[in-house]
């Protein structure tokens, strides 16, 4: 499959209606964008230029590591392995930047897929809530 990945230093449209759609349209979750927005690095995966899949990432001082967030894949893409690809570009793009480690905060629902992709329980089996579903803290390193 022919995909291209662009790569945005804002919260380009593209990226904006597939979470919408993913997360607040069919998820139900009532809060969807942030301030994060503001300093994150987006990812939209385009085949044949039409959005397909998206993810953010950043640099959290706090963890001291890279966050990916927000992977979602439109609702007639999925099932073509796009939500992996995206995660390979994103790790590849952070490693250029230097980061070693990536953390991210995965709905339970999704965990193997995660796993698939090399990410393991970063606090044992600590599972919360946000917006009413359960998540679990997953990171990996990458070197």
């Amino acid at each position: 499959m022919n995909y291209t990945i662009t790569k945005y230093s804002y919260l380009h449209d593209d990226a904006k209606r597939i979470r919408a759609e993913v997360f607040l349209n069919e998820q139900k979750f009532s809060v969807e964008f942030d301030d994060t927005d503001n300093i994150a690095t987006h990812l939209v995966l385009y085949i044949d230029k039409n959005p397909a899949a998206v993810c953010r990432y950043f640099f959290n001082n706090e963890k001291n590591c890279y966050m990916i967030g927000r992977v979602a894949v439109d609702q007639k893409y999925r099932g073509q392995n796009l939500g992996s690809e995206i995660m390979k570009e994103a790790e590849k793009l952070i490693i250029g930047e230097g980061g070693s480690k990536i953390a991210l905060s995965a709905q339970c629902r999704v965990r193997k897929f995660y796993e698939n992709l090399g990410y393991y329980p970063a606090n044992g089996e600590n599972v919360y809530l946000d917006e009413y579903c359960p998540h679990i803290l997953l990171e990996k390193n990458l070197k």
